[in-house]
């Protein structure tokens, strides 16, 4: 594939889509540290399927415990590190803020999937954002991506339907490779 040409992804959340979130309280959240990190059993596979059906893979995962001081950024990117030498994840986009900061990566904001596609010149109508919250579905939308919702059945509300709803990444994974059949 030629520099100059467009490509496709499949954008990520990590909580949830990749390892297995903590849930409190009807609420999921993400691991304290790289200890209690859990890859979901059919993520690999999916992934690879994925990759070799030519997607590029995106995390874009919202990460404001940093910003409210209850883990390290050092933690964070030590769990992301792992995952990269685990998965075959091609760049992996975090956001530390809290609501407060009102910045354009924070996720409902598409702000991590436009900085990517622009860097690495992915066409974000021929992408999918596969997540388990409404914000993820929301980034997903205003970037102009086809959305897939993992539904755990949260207590929150879902402010934006999903293109599909799936119990997993292999459900997504086969979801999105029936598209392209």
């Amino acid at each position: 594939m030629g520099i100059d040409q467009i490509k496709r992804a499949v954008f990520l959340d990590r909580d949830g889509v990749i390892n297995r979130p903590v849930v409190r309280q009807g609420k999921p959240y993400p691991p304290d540290n790289l200890a209690e990190l859990e890859i979901l059993p059919d993520v690999p596979e999916a992934l690879v399927q994925l990759k070799a059906a030519g997607f590029e893979l995106v995390i874009v995962t919202n990460q404001p415990d940093v910003a409210r001081g209850k883990q390290s950024q050092a933690e964070v990117e030590a769990m992301h590190h792992f995952i990269s030498q685990q998965l075959p994840i091609d760049d992996v986009r975090v956001c530390y803020h809290d609501n407060a900061d009102n910045c354009h990566c924070r996720k409902p904001l598409p702000g991590m999937l436009l900085d990517a596609a622009q860097e690495r010149q992915i066409d974000l109508t021929t992408s999918y954002m596969v997540g388990d919250r409404w914000r993820d579905i929301e980034a997903g939308r205003q970037a102009g991506c086809t959305t897939i919702l993992i539904d755990y059945h949260y207590d929150e509300a879902e402010l934006s339907p999903p293109h599909a709803r799936v119990s997993s990444l292999g459900e997504a994974a086969e979801w999105i490779l029936k598209q392209h059949e």
